[in-house]
């Protein structure tokens, strides 16, 4: 009784024309707020703490007045906890904006944005800023962010901590910006990467982000996706048309691995110590349909390593690792004088010419050496378009 004099009450808002600006200030009243909201809404939630399980369809804002939920006090954000298996799934939304949410230990997925099934209607124009999304999982196939199906969307300055499967975890996505973020791994958590894009996404770009020891690949370029799931319907690789460029990689297994993957450039970024290998190329799928992953680009990276990097470049079967280029990379071993062993020839690297890397470890790392050898190698050296 109490859930419909809430919708009932916001309904007769709406239609008094007092929808622009709507407080809620508890489960009942955001699950109200969100069967009714109509374009050019502002759902504010007040501090606090809301449960998950919440689940809404066909959200429509428009271009010039998408529908935003967000905090009532950014510095006192809202907070999602269980009861429920994911805080919130958005099916077939439009030109919605989502922004200084908390959520956290959810044990299936903390946030979750599809098509609702549609292929070929993806959910579009959705904009997800300021969230801080942890202890999700912990292990298995549970991702933060999870996202099937959507088009025109936005990532920015996120923070994600502790996943099971991916922070940010991507089917059948396109034309999509992830920029600002920070991924940072934990303990207990199986994090088997932090940024996937697979079954059929392209069109992508990553950059500005930070990851921190977040597992086996911060970036899994490509993947192993059933065919039914292929948004559009399946071609013949699993990622294309993707950039990742200005980021700073720490830790971690690997930074990258192309899989399955029709090109790619990763540019402009810098590698702290990873823990076994710099890059990897791999073929997740045995089936004929897919071309081997090829045609990857590295350049004007910058990497530090030290001797736990034994094999530079993980070669899977069934790859064409002869297709990638390698150009203008900086590389300095710590330990040593090793030079890396690649595929292919690389154009105008740089060896063992030492940045002086300062705050190493963190987001602020940054090149203090003179050297102009150095000079547009890694993040310092990126400049967006």
């Amino acid at each position: 009784m109490r859930r419909r004099m809430v919708c009932v009450l916001l309904a007769a808002a709406m239609a008094a024309g007092e929808a622009g600006e709507i407080t809620v200030r508890n489960t009942d009243e955001l699950r109200a707020a969100l069967r009714t909201a109509g374009a050019g809404a502002v759902l504010q939630l007040a501090p606090g703490r809301y449960a998950g399980g919440l689940h809404v369809s066909n959200l429509a804002g428009r271009a010039d007045a998408p529908i935003i939920i967000c905090a009532s006090d950014p510095g006192a954000p809202p907070v999602f906890e269980p009861p429920g298996g994911t805080a919130l799934q958005l099916s077939d939304c439009a030109y919605l904006v989502v922004r200084d949410l908390r959520i956290r230990g959810f044990s299936e997925n903390g946030l979750n944005a599809d098509d609702g099934g549609s292929f070929d209607t993806p959910a579009q124009h959705i904009t997800f800023e300021n969230l801080l999304i942890e202890n999700i999982g912990p292990s298995g196939n549970h991702d933060a962010l999870k996202l099937s199906g959507v088009d025109h969307f936005t990532v920015r300055r996120c923070t994600f901590g502790g996943w099971g499967g991916s922070a940010i975890d991507m089917v059948g996505c396109h034309h999509g910006v992830i920029e600002d973020c920070s991924f940072m791994g934990r303990s207990g958590f199986s994090q088997s990467s932090a940024v996937q894009m697979k079954g059929g996404t392209s069109d992508m770009l990553v950059r500005r982000c930070f990851f921190h020891d977040v597992g086996e690949r911060a970036i899994n370029l490509g993947g192993s996706t059933g065919l039914a799931y292929f948004r559009p319907a399946a071609g013949d690789y699993e990622a294309t048309r993707i950039e990742v460029a200005g980021n700073r990689f720490v830790g971690g297994v690997t930074p990258i691995a192309w899989v399955t993957a029709a090109g790619g450039r990763f540019h402009h970024n810098t590698i702290v110590f990873p823990e076994r290998w710099i890059l990897r190329i791999l073929q997740e799928t045995r089936n004929p349909r897919f071309q081997p992953c090829h045609d990857g680009v590295f350049e004007h990276n910058l990497i530090v390593y030290d001797r736990r990097v034994e094999t530079f470049v993980n070669v899977g079967p069934g790859t064409k690792p002869e297709s990638f280029v390698f150009r203008g990379n900086a590389w300095y071993a710590t330990e040593g004088a090793r030079r890396p062993t690649l595929p292919t020839a690389e154009d105008d690297g740089v060896y063992q010419v030492d940045p002086r890397l300062e705050e190493a470890r963190s987001s602020r790392s940054r090149v203090t050496s003179r050297d102009a050898r150095l000079v547009g190698k890694g993040a310092d050296g990126y400049m967006a378009p």
